[in-house]
């Protein structure tokens, strides 16, 4: 009910619209306040799970999803392509408290426009909306700085043959560290099954067969070090 009388709301043709997915009630209901509380701005929908954004958010056209990780059910970054998919026009901003160097990556392979923590003040948080929406890429100080470190640690090899995509690479480096399936997961903010995925595209690009000679090969041909 809440999103269909939202969608009742006159916006204007210069009003910059969203949609926010955020499982808490409080930060939702503060960043409605936000973005309907300023000119120019329009939240036209908000809800509190992946699974229910993905199954009303058709035909609502937002230019800007802002999407939280840690959700109930379906993670924010495994939504990510499916939101791609369901809103192709819209730019999606993470919003979160995790900083940590895993689902950072995760989030950006998986084809989100920016990533902002939750200490971002409002009008920071304001001037991020535009800008994702013009092209731009807005990032936390914190998170650019680590975004930077991975790239050179994920940077492939001058003549790898392998072909590993950098979020393949990086899930070998986790498990190369000692990591296993459940906790390399959880370190990039992934599901398990997902995890197994990225492997079974590893096997099949190393010409391995299991975990051990995929390591073992990586290590030797300079792929994770």
């Amino acid at each position: 009910m809440q999103n269909r009388m939202m969608q009742s709301i006159p916006v204007g043709t210069n009003t910059l619209t969203v949609a926010v997915i955020e499982d808490q009630s409080k930060i939702r209901a503060g960043l409605q306040v936000l973005i309907n509380g300023t000119a120019g701005y329009r939240c036209i929908a908000a809800f509190s799970s992946m699974e229910e954004a993905l199954s009303r958010l058709e035909g609502l056209e937002p230019q800007v999803i802002l999407l939280d990780i840690g959700l109930p059910g379906m993670s924010g970054i495994e939504g990510v392509p499916r939101l791609k998919g369901r809103c192709p026009g819209a730019a999606i901003l993470i919003l979160s408290v995790y900083d940590d160097d895993g689902r950072i990556f995760a989030a950006l392979c998986a084809g989100a426009d920016g990533y902002l923590l939750k200490n971002t003040p409002p009008a920071r948080l304001l001037e991020c909306l535009r800008e994702v929406v013009d092209g731009g890429a807005p990032m936390s100080l914190e998170v650019a700085r680590k975004v930077i470190t991975l790239f050179r640690e994920c940077r492939p090899p001058e003549h790898s043959e392998h072909e590993l995509t950098p979020h393949e690479t990086r899930v070998l480096r986790l498990l190369a560290e000692g990591h296993n399936y459940k906790t390399a997961a959880a370190k990039l903010g992934l599901s398990v099954n997902t995890v197994s995925f990225h492997m079974r595209r590893i096997y099949g690009k190393l010409h391995v067969h299991s975990k051990s000679e995929a390591v073992a090969k990586a290590l030797r041909s300079g792929i994770v070090r």
